[in-house]
């Protein structure tokens, strides 16, 4: 009971400030900080003990497919807000409180098979612990695209009013986004790097796809980065590189758990 009623706050707080935001840039009017920082670390407190309390329960991990979707988002919320503190990132909980909300929601009504704590040693822990920083770094980062793509299209149409009217200005919206790839990536080769050294047999472990598509996105983020350094890339060339690797990082984790967990099962 004290787990759902963690996850249904977290769910009500998490609706209750996608609702501020809305009626905000509706208004074009930019939200109060404070009032945002209140909610999104009064929703990340209940949110993070009902997520862990699915995630670790007494019999072990549980880490299906649509739990580990929730507690991505609660890392996502925390590092944005965290981040928020120094660099104006907070314009991105208009996407992440309603997927929140909804990741939060579904969990609660999945079921998925239970793994023992002693069938995963630390090095492994090690693997999932950075694959989710990664996964919730880029996450961050494709949603940053997303609102420089919208505020691109406004600018480049003459239309600067509504949510591009309380966005920061344009350079800094794309340092910003080739900040979060530089840490993306850099935790994501940890993350590769420390699945070849602990996972003994890919093809067993159903995980060769998985480690296909890790391999293409990483590929897809470095070839942006380094045009970024050598040609400076930036704008729309940025955001469909940045979509892309994306796409393939979302492929490499969650197509494969949902294949196996939803479709084969």
């Amino acid at each position: 009971m004290l787990t759902l009623a963690f996850n249904a706050a977290a769910i009500a707080l998490y609706l209750a400030a996608s609702g501020y935001l809305i009626s905000q840039l509706l208004s074009k009017q930019a939200a109060a900080i404070s009032w945002l920082r209140s909610f999104a670390l009064s929703a990340l407190v209940f949110h993070g003990m009902g997520v862990f309390s699915i995630i670790f329960s007494p019999e072990g991990y549980n880490l299906g497919f649509l739990k580990v979707s929730s507690m991505i988002f609660w890392v996502i919320n925390l590092l944005v807000l965290a981040s928020s503190l120094k660099k104006p990132l907070h314009n991105l909980f208009v996407f992440l409180f309603p997927l929140s909300a909804l990741s939060v929601g579904v969990s609660l009504f999945s079921t998925s098979p239970i793994t023992p704590y002693g069938a995963i040693g630390i090095e492994i822990v090690t693997h999932i612990f950075l694959s989710f920083l990664a996964y919730s770094l880029l996450t961050i980062a494709t949603l940053q695209a997303l609102l420089l793509a919208y505020q691109n299209y406004q600018l480049r149409h003459k239309h600067p009013m509504g949510m591009t009217r309380v966005l920061p200005p344009l350079q800094t919206m794309e340092t910003l986004l080739f900040e979060l790839l530089w840490a993306g990536e850099l935790l994501l080769t940890l993350s590769i790097l420390t699945g070849f050294l602990f996972l003994e047999d890919l093809f067993a472990q159903h995980l060769v796809h998985k480690t296909a598509f890790s391999l293409l996105a990483w590929a897809i983020y470095a070839i942006l980065l380094w045009g970024r350094h050598r040609s400076g890339w930036r704008g729309t060339q940025a955001v469909r590189w940045t979509l892309g690797g994306f796409v393939a990082l979302m492929l490499a984790y969650f197509g494969t758990k949902l294949v196996l967990e939803i479709i084969l099962a």
